[in-house]
């Protein structure tokens, strides 16, 4: 038996909110496939062999939170693109992260076809890593979350879960 959803777009917790716009994974291969170049809802069927109802709820959830917008196409009068807004294309770190922890965690030994590199220099893309502001870098478990405001202390212990 299916759960209700539960509403996740009043949460103060980043990921949480995240989750609200991009969390089904079809919304995430859909915005893959956007970064490949295609842009008609035929290209994402296509390409995804996704039930078209389903293909039509998610692309209108990605344009109502303004991840596409929708424009005319040039090559067709009936028809229209999805292009990714600025807001969508801040998502290509996601996927990146997401990649990279899927090769090194979920494809075995020679399973792996592809990589990701540089558009221009086709040089492979480094980790992705964590470093604070000044450049300092982390691991896993080296960081936290804390109290933002005026009211924050900077010593702030405070562990808020996302």
């Amino acid at each position: 038996m299916k759960g209700k959803r539960v509403d996740l777009g009043d949460s103060s917790c980043g990921i949480a909110r995240s989750l609200q716009v991009v969390g089904e994974w079809w919304s995430l291969l859909i915005i893959r496939e956007a970064f490949k170049g295609k842009e008609r809802f035929g290209e994402f069927q296509k390409s995804l062999g996704l039930a078209k109802n389903i293909l039509s709820t998610r692309l209108k959830k990605l344009v109502d939170e303004g991840v596409f917008r929708i424009e005319d196409d040039p090559g067709s009068a009936t028809s229209h693109r999805y292009v990714l807004t600025p807001k969508g294309e801040k998502l290509g770190v996601v996927l990146v992260a997401l990649w990279q922890w899927g090769e090194e965690n979920c494809l075995g030994p020679g399973e792996l076809e592809y990589g990701l590199v540089d558009k221009d220099s086709g040089q492979p893309i480094e980790q992705l890593k964590l470093t604070t502001t000044s450049g300092l870098p982390l691991g896993p478990r080296d960081f936290r979350l804390a109290r933002i405001g005026a009211d924050a202390h900077p010593a702030s212990k405070e562990h808020t879960h996302g």
